[in-house]
């Protein structure tokens, strides 16, 4: 990983960079695939019809065209196309440059608001998944102590975007999940009817699953009077097939 320190331009990256990366989108638009996106996404902003995984290959090549010379900078850049984003796919470049591995040193808990503006304003899995997983899940890496408390005080706000983030945060932490701090963000969420937050505690006591299956099972069994029906079946998903789920836990 190239240190971001490392840069060919200074304040011009944030303007430059913008104008380069929607006139990138706009040249792949594709507007029959637009509408297919903007139907299944139900979105009310329209798309420009490009898959993700080329908004992921222009937007990690138009920044490594212009750089950042600063934290700063680069927060400005990812705010800019954020707070003006026309197209889904501009929120898209936007979660990418801010999950982009080139600048994750600049992922400290001094950045979190820069997080929670996203979290907040974006309000759909689309978009806060990748947060969750990738950019404060790395912050969390970093910086366990502070950042362990920020997701604690998140899981218990009323908003459930905030809420999901804290619980999704460790999905890649596989023998690394600090499993108090899972335990402590499912818990406030854990009686909520929200189907984004019992989808998100399920599969997060899925993918730890896969490292601990033992302890899920425990977990499971000691809550499943608590834990909604959709939250276990995500959860024990791995584990029934597995064989290693037994009808008690299992049931709905």
């Amino acid at each position: 990983m190239r240190s971001p320190q490392d840069t060919t331009t200074g304040p011009q990256a944030v303007s430059g960079f913008r104008t380069a990366l929607l006139a990138a989108l706009r040249e792949r638009s594709d507007p029959v695939r637009a509408e297919q996106q903007r139907r299944y996404m139900k979105s009310d902003i329209p798309f420009f019809g490009v898959a993700v995984p080329e908004v992921r290959r222009i937007t990690r090549a138009t920044s490594r065209t212009y750089r950042f010379a600063s934290a700063d900078a680069w927060q400005a850049a990812i705010l800019s196309i954020w707070r003006s984003a026309e197209r889904r796919e501009e929120l898209y470049s936007a979660v990418e440059l801010l999950n982009d591995p080139e600048y994750w040193d600049w992922l400290s808990p001094d950045r979190i608001n820069l997080i929670r503006e996203l979290v907040v304003t974006g309000a759909w899995w689309d978009l806060v998944d990748g947060i969750a997983s990738h950019a404060t899940g790395r912050m969390l890496a970093a910086y366990r102590t502070e950042t362990g408390t920020i997701l604690r005080s998140w899981s218990v706000e009323e908003d459930i975007w905030l809420r999901r983030t804290a619980i999704l945060a460790q999905l890649r932490f596989k023998t690394d999940t600090d499993r108090t701090l899972l335990v402590d963000v499912i818990e406030p969420s854990i009686a909520r009817q929200e189907f984004f937050l019992r989808k998100a505690i399920g599969w997060a006591l899925r993918e730890y699953s896969k490292v601990e299956p033992e302890f899920v099972l425990d977990y499971i069994a000691r809550n499943a009077d608590r834990l909604s029906p959709l939250s276990k079946r995500e959860g024990l998903k791995v584990l029934a097939k597995q064989g290693r789920v037994n009808g008690a836990i299992g049931r709905d």
